[in-house]
């Protein structure tokens, strides 16, 4: 069913990005990766490469428009084709509000948001040309429920949420591209990096005390969702740890 489509996948230098890469190769789709990390997509491909798949690196910030227009360009210049958007790149350098870190503010809203909405304004019109195509927005469960030092995070997921569920609405019945919007809980990836507020540590030693899903859970996930027959439209998939209370 997925053998031979083409799919791009944005932040997939590491964790979800790069899972869901190697996953849908394995499954024969055509993969373009985008991230800032050109030395980590190179090797992501020649080992997708190496176990016979197809894949095209191309350095991508999400925050510049003209990144994500050429990264959707890759694809169709290199098979013709783009089948799958994974809007997969995101940030989450977790503060309380009244410290004051507007500058994290500020690029979490570039990533999180407009980076979904620049590549999606660049797929759509091959997907309306084509009739066809399947958006898939990596949210959060923060997207569902917020938490303290989580007031930008949570609002950027939100926001995510609240697009995927209106492109549903404009594009699915009448244009034939399907939309899925996936909400994990704590992931064991390099998302707690990014977060530098001193108040947040106990909380950062929490979240590592619980058993945390791995990024192969979620590429399980969003496979499962685009290899659905084509008038199956898998919408929202909410996915926590098992040790996960909320």
């Amino acid at each position: 069913m997925l053998s031979g489509q083409v799919a791009i996948i944005t932040g997939a230098s590491s964790g979800i990005g790069a899972a869901t890469a190697g996953a849908l190769a394995a499954a024969g789709v055509k993969v373009v990766m985008g991230a800032r990390r050109e030395d980590r997509l190179r090797e992501l491909g020649g080992e997708i490469t190496a176990r016979g798949g197809e894949a095209v690196a191309r350095r991508c910030d999400v925050t510049a428009r003209g990144d994500c227009e050429a990264l959707i360009k890759a694809g169709i210049d290199r098979w013709g084709r783009v089948d799958i958007l994974i809007n997969n790149a995101g940030i989450m350098p977790l503060s309380f509000a009244k410290n004051l870190r507007v500058d994290e503010w500020e690029r979490m809203i570039d990533v999180n948001i407009k980076g979904v909405m620049y590549c999606t304004a660049a797929v759509l019109p091959h997907f309306l040309t084509r009739a066809r195509g399947h958006i898939v927005n990596i949210s959060s469960i923060a997207g569902k429920r917020v938490i303290p030092s989580g007031s930008v995070y949570c609002a950027t997921k939100f926001a995510v949420n609240a697009f995927s569920d209106a492109l549903r609405l404009e594009l699915s019945a009448r244009k034939n591209i399907r939309v899925t919007c996936i909400q994990p809980g704590i992931v064991a990836t390099e998302l707690t990096d990014a977060i530098t507020d001193p108040d947040l540590e106990s909380f950062v030693t929490r979240i590592k005390s619980v058993e945390a899903l791995r990024a192969d859970d979620i590429a399980n996930a969003i496979v499962y969702a685009v290899q659905a027959p084509p008038h199956v439209n898998i919408n929202e998939i909410v996915i926590r740890p098992t040790q996960q209370e909320q």
